[in-house]
């Protein structure tokens, strides 16, 4: 793989030529440059064969980043170090934390961030709207007919057996209408950025998308640490999106439920995601409750309260199917409560997300999405989808096994980065496992080929360095479908690794969406 890396001369000499470029941008000279670092703290930035978000080459930033550019070429690293632990102190004292489970380091961590921001003009944001809307709009239609009539599967366009093998799959659902006949209200896909720099979908989240509380307190952070490149950026805003899923929720209600009332349902302290249920709780001013905090009288869910029980109408649920009701799905849960399903039948009560969602965020179904698309709305997909190959087909099963270094395996009902090989990455005996595995249960594994992630700009050891990035956008479907403008750009914090996850090792970064 070629790198090329930035000679420290070069810098103090381009920055005099974009501010020319534009009036509004910091005029720095070269001796500003040389004396405060600035050249020096993008040294061992290198261009390698991914498609880089701030350079097209070498001499030349990205019309977008130039703001950017500039500031960082007038900064050393001492500064960028100061503004470094300002933001750290923030997330800590504000407790934005994630949990990984298994770690001998301990499970509670700072949630990972990286300084710089992801920037996105306003027309790459509007082919992303686009392709979201169309593709959320046919997931939904998806979700009522493999419940309901069961069209798509007639017609010989997904298979049945891929459908009703799927371990999402909830037979319980069959014939229920869900209130609006909205099943996703609140989905995070995840884009990246392949080599040509187009955005295109790597998975769908529809079960309990998480992540939207960092992509908020991020963006508050920035705005602290960089309040006059946010305004020349004119950087769109997102601090609607606790509004925005408030209304989204409410939309949801039973019929003749003119004020409902609206809970988030959390598994409770020891859930990896806490902080974002209480975060977002707060916001909408809602409240947040646990499974014990709900009863089912009649086929009417209410919450207790010190003033006795009051009645719930929509639920934004940040559990799993699995234990949503014991007496329905897992028989020994105690995160939810007893008769929420018969109450969700029975019209009473609305659940974000629907149940029985996951069927369409199966990465086997994902091989599907062109098709769905296409016969749902008679139209080609916006945002393409990445090649995949479906380990139940024995030819494709074969032609990667043979090739296990080039591909990325994924089990197809799992998430956060775990159950998954990275071809090119990975140990021959690690490939050998997987491939016993695949065998064993075709079923459960899809292949993707191996894709250089796009590179933005990150402050890594006292120095500027591109690591890889995607983006989880955050649609809202209710009454209309609702997208703010950014999302929470992941990067892989490791040097060479393609590993975004929290979970794994990654961080986030704030994501601009600058305005025409």
């Amino acid at each position: 793989m070629t790198r090329t890396a930035f000679p420290v001369q070069q810098f103090s000499g381009w920055c005099a030529i974009l501010a020319g470029e534009n009036s509004a941008a910091i005029m720095i000279t070269d001796t500003d440059a040389s004396d405060r670092g600035g050249g020096e703290i993008l040294r061992r930035y290198e261009l390698d064969g991914a498609y880089d978000e701030m350079f097209r080459a070498v001499e030349h930033p990205r019309k977008q980043y130039r703001q950017l550019y500039n500031l960082l070429l007038s900064l050393g690293p001492g500064e960028l170090r100061r503004s470094k632990h300002e933001a750290d102190q923030s997330f800590f004292n504000q407790g934005i934390t994630f949990t990984v489970y298994g770690s001998d380091k301990g499970t509670e961590r700072i949630f990972p961030h990286d300084l710089l921001p992801r920037i996105l003009t306003a027309a790459e944001w509007e082919r992303i709207e686009r392709g979201l809307t169309q593709r959320i709009t046919a997931l939904n239609l998806f979700l009522k007919d493999v419940y309901h009539e069961g069209k798509i599967i007639e017609d010989g366009v997904v298979p049945a057996i891929i459908v009703y093998t799927c371990k999402h799959y909830r037979r319980e659902m069959r014939g229920i209408k869900v209130p609006r006949d909205v099943y996703i209200t609140v989905v995070g896909t995840d884009l990246i950025r392949n080599p040509e720099g187009s955005f295109v979908v790597l998975e769908d989240n529809l079960r309990v998308p998480s992540g939207v509380s960092y992509m908020l307190t991020s963006r508050r952070v920035m705005k602290q640490i960089f309040p006059r490149l946010f305004q020349k950026c004119r950087v769109r805003p997102i601090e609607q999106y606790s509004q925005e899923l408030h209304s989204t929720l409410r939309f949801l209600a039973p019929e003749g439920r003119s004020e409902p009332t609206v809970v988030l349902l959390t598994p409770g302290a020891y859930n990896s995601a806490y902080f974002e249920h209480t975060y977002l709780a707060r916001r909408m001013g809602i409240e947040l409750v646990e499974g014990r905090d709900l009863v089912v009288h009649d086929n009417v869910v209410y919450m207790r309260t010190t003033f006795g029980l009051q009645r719930v109408d929509v639920i934004y649920r940040r559990i799993d199917d699995d234990y949503l009701d014991p007496l329905v799905f897992e028989s020994g849960s105690a995160l939810g409560a007893e008769g929420l399903f018969n109450a969700y039948r029975a019209g009473n009560i609305a659940f974000a997300n629907a149940v029985g969602t996951g069927v369409a965020d199966d990465k086997a179904i994902y091989f599907y999405v062109p098709k769905i698309i296409r016969y749902y709305l008679d139209q080609d997909p916006i945002l393409e989808s990445v090649e995949t190959l479906l380990m139940s087909d024995p030819a494709q099963r074969e032609h990667v096994c043979q090739r296990l270094d080039e591909y990325v395996v994924k089990a197809v009902g799992e998430s956060g980065g775990y159950g998954m090989l990275i071809g090119p990455h990975s140990t021959e005996q690690e490939r050998m496992e997987f491939r016993e595995r695949i065998n064993a249960q075709p079923r459960n594994y899809i292949a993707q080929p191996t894709i250089n992630l796009s590179s933005a700009p990150c402050f890594v050891d006292g120095a500027i360095e591109p690591r890889h990035v995607d983006l989880r956008p955050y649609v809202l479907y209710g009454e209309k479908i609702t997208i703010v403008p950014g999302g929470l750009t992941r990067v892989a914090l490791r040097k060479g690794s393609l590993v975004v996850n929290s979970s794994q090792g990654g961080g986030s970064k704030d994501t601009w969406v600058l305005q025409n």
